[in-house]
């Protein structure tokens, strides 16, 4: 792929898999002489499943074979311990550890940690920097899922799963998303529990999951929310409301994705890990 340098903060893409897993291997007991499970799993003409697990990118070939040899892997909600199981990844469904593995390899699934400035849109008709000018090196139609304003900076997931992402922002999932603010200090006693019990807005009433000060020094203070609504500028306006107005805005995780030490302008592949639990989240 022909990469174009735009300087400090530009991306380079990245592949469709991240390198992670599914932990250290839980050792369990196989079955005498891996016997086929009662429920026959197999695919003649399909693919060796620890292929299509290595290709997923779950580990080395090797590494997926003792997976399956622990029986942490299910087929079609069937333990599969023997290393000559075959599968059709287009029709079948695997997990491993009780989470889903998503065998589609033409779904993307990108971080992308948004500078402030950004707009979040593909496209912007008015020629201002968008996220689509950290992508345009990509052959997939990506799409981000749900939005970030221009002054706040963070985690926005680009992908081409529309399934995925209608779940993600739907509010009947609740998903929970991480925000990191930095308001005036110092911040009072009893400021999270207000925030917990609920503060009236124009639109209803917003009730934060969990609230933390971070850090604290004389003037300003750092705090951690976890919100799962999403309505429009809901932090800013919520701080504000109840005295301690937005200085910077990062969001650092939505549901079981997080940004980690990703750089302003950067991309990344949501791990399997990561986007097993992610997926296990809203039910797929």
């Amino acid at each position: 792929m022909t990469r174009r340098d735009n300087g400090p903060g530009r991306p380079n893409g990245q592949g469709k898999r991240g390198t992670g897993g599914f932990g250290p291997v839980r050792k369990r007991r196989s079955r005498p002489g891996g016997n086929r499970p009662d429920h026959d799993v197999h695919t003649s003409q399909g693919e060796r499943l620890q292929k299509v697990l290595a290709a997923a990118g779950l580990g080395s070939r090797r590494a997926c074979e003792q997976m399956i040899a622990d029986g942490r892997v299910e087929v079609d909600g069937v333990p599969v311990t023997e290393l000559g199981v075959r599968i059709d990844p287009s029709r079948q469904k695997v997990a491993v550890d009780g989470l889903p593995v998503q065998l589609d390899d033409s779904k993307v699934y990108l971080v992308f940690n948004k500078p402030v400035g950004v707009i979040s849109t593909m496209e912007d008709e008015e020629g201002r920097l968008s996220v689509g000018d950290y992508t345009y090196t990509r052959k997939e139609r990506l799409f981000h899922v749900g939005r970030l304003d221009q002054d706040t900076s963070g985690l926005l997931l680009l992908t081409n799963d529309g399934e995925l992402a209608h779940r993600l922002q739907h509010p009947s999932y609740s998903v929970p998303k991480t925000y990191v603010a930095k308001v005036p200090g110092p911040v009072k006693k009893g400021l999270g529990n207000l925030l917990r019990e609920g503060v009236e807005l124009e639109d209803g009433v917003v009730k934060v999951d969990d609230f933390s000060v971070v850090a604290s020094q004389p003037g300003w203070a750092m705090v951690q929310l976890v919100i799962h609504e999403g309505r429009k500028h809901v932090v800013r306006r919520l701080l504000e409301e109840v005295g301690y107005p937005v200085e910077e805005l990062v969001r650092t995780q939505v549901g079981e994705i997080r940004m980690g030490d990703l750089r302003p302008g950067n991309l990344r592949a949501v791990t399997p890990d990561e986007l097993a639990r992610t997926m296990k989240l809203v039910g797929l």
